[in-house]
């Protein structure tokens, strides 16, 4: 357990909110865990769950509040500096937001884990061409060094994502990451509903 130095702003109407939903739950020490899905692209969403004893991280970093502890996600931390987490009472009753400037903003360097790179190399050199035809990659998961992906909009069911996937994105990303094996497809190209050529 670490304690971080994040500059996140947990307000006192946030942290009383949370402290109220944490009771409700009736287990003794049970805290937060605040994280970033899909850290540094476009798809980022800042993330709170209920973290019982024992759910925590062993690289999870920690924030101490006065009745509960905030874990945090090692890999999220830098995404969420400068955040701040709020409620605010409206005439519906009240809402929690969380707020992460950073959580988009791409990352990246040699340390980086390899799906962050993939991840930034998707959203910056590879979609944004494919999105000329309707169509668009992701990261589904990294499986022993090789990107597992998944091709939507034009480039679902096209006759040319064959190409598409080697020529185009395997070559990109290998040339960015030489530690990447290589990538696969796992794309139900059945659909041909809006692809690009047939």
């Amino acid at each position: 357990m670490t304690t971080t130095n994040l500059n996140i702003d947990i307000t006192t109407s946030a942290q009383d909110y949370l402290r109220e939903l944490l009771d409700k739950q009736g287990v003794e020490g049970i805290g937060v865990r605040l994280f970033v899905t899909q850290p540094g692209t476009p798809y980022a969403e800042t993330c709170l769950a209920y973290c019982k004893p024992g759910e925590s991280k062993e690289t999870d970093l920690i924030i101490k509040l006065e009745t509960f502890d905030v874990w945090i996600e090692a890999a999220s931390e830098e995404y969420l500096e400068e955040g701040i987490v709020d409620y605010s009472m409206d005439r519906m009753g009240g809402q929690l937001t969380i707020k992460a400037p950073n959580a988009k903003t791409p990352k990246i360097g040699e340390d980086s884990p390899l799906d962050v790179k993939v991840n930034y190399f998707l959203t910056t050199e590879v979609n944004p061409g494919l999105a000329a035809h309707g169509g668009q990659v992701q990261l589904v998961e990294i499986n022993e060094g090789m990107a597992v992906l998944q091709f939507g909009g034009g480039c679902q069911g096209c006759g040319m994502v064959d190409v598409t996937l080697k020529d185009g994105v395997e070559k990109t990303l290998k040339n960015r990451i030489p530690e990447l094996v290589g990538v696969r497809d796992v794309t139900d190209h059945t659909n041909r509903e809006n692809a690009f050529y047939t």
